[in-house]
């Protein structure tokens, strides 16, 4: 009765009783009412309770089941000085190095929770043996890091060392190659998937349609969806982004209508799918009928949804109407909602309002380590050609060692994936990439294309700003894609920023001068590029 109660965690009594006579416990009491603990609501308990009798002198000693459940509650709760203070425990116990596979295991999911990728993977390379749970919890912790390519080589490794992966192996490689955009090895991942059955499981079904989704193949996706016997609100949401991504607005609203209708509930997550679609398409109204209708749901608005709602706005041209919606909402706006505003209202010709914001909201105080906030308030500086301030907030990024984050596009060519960043002369191919790009730019001269030099708001000739527009990252992937694919293939180029102006009417240009079909996925939306034509109609 009494171990029942610890497991539900409720009878803070009981918790007493249990501190004060924590040593008389034995071995196997002390672990069961630490896993209890470490699952319950309460996962502090487990701490607590560990911590008061073992410092007691006739306390039972840890063992090989201890440490699990001491780390599995200090990842609960983010603990990530009690996590390192308890893995040095362990270091100097009796039991390190013939630590558990379980505990060892617990170690790298502690620290993958915490986002501390360096040292689960120490702990991981020390491990002399290794299990399913293991390269699970290593692959997700590279995963978990943004270390896509990382996860990859690591499930590779699995696959090689003869371990079979399971479902949670599946999801966590799945992720990696949706972001990365590498269709070819989660085609693998679900062949694999499927010879050990568990393809159709909801986990697995619903990491496979947004990997195939972010891939560049929602007829895959859709495919998927629709084979699945009973969909959660999971496999829904994962679908109307995926329609969303794809320009498919109009799709992805009435999936939703289907959704409601067949009774399942949606969360947080499906309103942003919702107003991503609605923001595709600057759909004004559309957004606001599904922000104003949230409350049905019992869902109240997060930050995420009046981030979307303000950008709705902002692109679409509502200045001042965005600029309302920030002020009157019930929670303090961050800096990401203020730099939407400000850099709608430079793409809108309103420097001045841009200028306002920025100075009146002190952009740089807000979030001071943000490259972003600099890099937009230079470029709104250069755009009004008030120089010596943009040389004061370069000056300012410098002295808080703020570094810009780079623009990266990758492609998947004979299922490797390849990374380019602007000006990039590190690929084994550099010579032949720039070459052939020197021949894109010829054939675009003659069809009567100049560079958007405007974009690129520095002091500088327009040649040398030409120069650094030609070398942006998608323009090496998709050289790079030209020189290594077939005429018939279609190109995916995925970018970790927003495509610029110039980029994407150079890509439309090429998709003519060449016949070939490309898809740029940038980080808001999937642009598809075809004879001249991108499917975002010029909107993003």
């Amino acid at each position: 009765m009494e171990l029942a109660a610890v497991s539900d965690g409720h009878s803070a009594q009981l918790h007493a009783k249990l501190i004060k006579t924590a040593p008389h416990f034995d071995s196997f009491l002390a672990n069961y009412v630490l896993r209890a603990y470490s699952k319950s609501p309460r996962p502090h308990r487990a701490l607590r309770l560990f911590l008061h009798h073992h410092s007691q002198p006739l306390a039972p000693i840890p063992d090989r089941f201890t440490f699990a459940p001491l780390l599995s509650a200090a990842a609960r709760l983010g603990c990530a000085d009690t996590g390192r203070q308890l893995h040095a425990l362990l270091l100097k116990s009796s039991l390190f190095p013939s630590s558990s596979t379980q505990s060892l295991n617990s170690l790298i999911h502690f620290y993958s929770s915490c986002r501390l990728l360096l040292p689960a993977l120490q702990v991981f390379d020390e491990m002399s043996e290794r299990d399913v749970v293991s390269w699970t919890s290593a692959i997700s912790a590279a995963a978990d890091a943004d270390s896509p390519r990382h996860a990859l080589r690591l499930f590779d490794s699995m696959v090689a060392d003869g371990i079979q992966p399971n479902e949670a192996t599946a999801v966590a490689a799945l992720r990696s190659c949706a972001d990365l955009g590498a269709l070819s090895t989660g085609r693998r991942i679900h062949r694999i998937a499927r010879v050990h059955g568990f393809s159709s499981k909801p986990n697995v079904a619903t990491s496979l349609l947004d990997m195939y989704a972010k891939c560049g193949r929602i007829d895959l996706a859709e495919e998927i969806f629709r084979g699945l016997p009973e969909k959660d609100v999971f496999a829904w949401t994962a679908m109307i982004f995926g329609l969303a991504y794809h320009e498919r607005s109009r799709e992805a609203l009435d999936l939703f209508q289907d959704m409601v209708e067949m009774g399942v509930q949606p969360d947080d997550r499906t309103i942003t799918a919702l107003l991503c679609a609605c923001r595709s398409k600057a759909w004004v109204a559309e957004g606001y009928r599904v922000y104003n209708n949230m409350h049905k749901f019992g869902i109240t608005p997060r930050i995420q949804h009046y981030g979307c709602m303000v950008d709705l706005l902002a692109r679409g041209g509502h200045l001042s109407e965005a600029e309302g919606f920030i002020r009157r909402m019930p929670v303090e706006p961050d800096a990401v909602l203020w730099r939407t505003l400000i850099w709608a209202s430079m793409i809108h010709g309103d420097s001045e309002r841009a200028e306002r914001l920025m100075e009146k909201r002190k952009l740089l105080e807000m979030d001071p380590v943000d490259s972003g906030s600099y890099v937009l308030m230079g470029n709104v500086f250069g755009s009004l050609g008030k120089w010596e301030k943009k040389a004061k907030v370069r000056e300012t990024m410098v002295k808080r060692r703020t570094g810009k984050l780079p623009g990266c596009s990758r492609i998947e060519v004979n299922g490797v994936v390849h990374e380019f960043e602007a000006g990039d002369s590190g690929h084994p191919e550099a010579e032949r990439i720039y070459e052939k790009w020197d021949e894109i730019v010829e054939r675009l001269r003659v069809e009567g294309y100049s560079p958007h030099v405007s974009e690129v708001l520095l002091d500088m000739e327009d040649e040398e700003k030409a120069s650094q527009l030609h070398h942006h990252s998608e323009k090496l992937a998709l050289a790079f894609g030209l020189i290594n694919t077939s005429p018939e293939e279609e190109i995916l180029i995925v970018k970790n920023l927003r495509s610029c102006q110039d980029c994407h009417s150079a890509m439309k240009l090429i998709s003519r001068i060449y016949g070939r079909k490309i898809m740029v996925r940038d980080r808001i939306k999937f642009h598809h590029f075809s004879n001249g034509c991108c499917s975002c109609g010029d909107f993003w």
